[in-house]
């Protein structure tokens, strides 16, 4: 009886074990793994007061969307030689507030101007109906309602994609948007699932861009510092 007992627990104990360990090696992961701009409670509490600021809609559906678009108040998000498109993002989904479409083409630029690759736009706007589906399937995803919601829903806010990134390139992209948050014109998350950038774009950002000079930047090797790259800091 006893040898059959010890048959039966030494499994039952290895399958213990390695949940152990498994859950310890991706605690370990989580603590290693410490980006400028974490993922939490109060940056979503942040992008939804700024979309209530504005009094902004959360988009339902896609009635909603196309009439937002009809109306101008939705931006198609159109490649350039700055910037790409995941291909996999719905073409109906490619749009933005029209100050957040300047921040992305500024950045775009700026990042091009510094490196010579293009950054890739992978989510842009979305309705309550597509974030409730991807709540589904994706745990961590933000809800499709309350304080808390995500400011997708808005259109105010854009993921770009940090996967395949040089760690000369996510430090330069965190010191752009500490800049740009320290002047509270965005509200920046890494996500580490999906390996982005997700970043909510202020209303702020189109006056604030009125006051800037541009900078052209077409030999990177010239002394800029990281705030002006994209946008001096004269005003016009």
């Amino acid at each position: 009886m006893m040898l059959a007992f010890g048959l039966v627990s030494a499994p039952a104990f290895a399958v213990r074990h390695s949940v152990r360990q498994s859950t310890h090696r991706r605690h370990l992961r989580w603590l290693l793994w410490n980006p400028m701009f974490r993922p939490s409670h109060e940056s979503l509490l942040i992008q939804n007061a700024e979309i209530d600021r504005l009094d902004l809609p959360r988009i339902q559906d896609d009635t909603e969307l196309e009439a937002l678009k009809a109306d101008g108040s939705l931006l198609a998000i159109v490649p350039t030689e700055s910037l790409k498109i995941e291909p996999s993002l719905d073409p109906s989904r490619r749009y933005c507030r029209p100050w957040t479409l300047n921040f992305v083409n500024d950045l775009s630029q700026a990042y091009y101007n510094r490196f010579h690759q293009k950054i890739q736009v992978n989510s842009a706007v979305r309705t309550v109906r597509v974030q409730r589906k991807l709540r589904r399937h994706n745990r961590n995803a933000a809800p499709a309602e309350g304080d808390t919601a995500s400011s997708h829903l808005a259109g105010v806010t854009v993921d770009l994609q940090r996967r395949g990134m040089t760690k000369e390139q996510i430090v330069w992209m965190e010191h752009y948007l500490f800049y740009m948050k320290a002047l509270g014109l965005v509200e920046p998350e890494e996500e580490r699932r999906h390996w982005c950038f997700h970043i909510m774009v202020s209303g702020r950002y189109s006056d604030w861009r009125d006051t800037q000079d541009v900078v052209p930047l077409e030999h990177p090797e010239n002394e800029v510092p990281e705030s002006q790259i994209a946008l001096g800091s004269g005003t016009k």
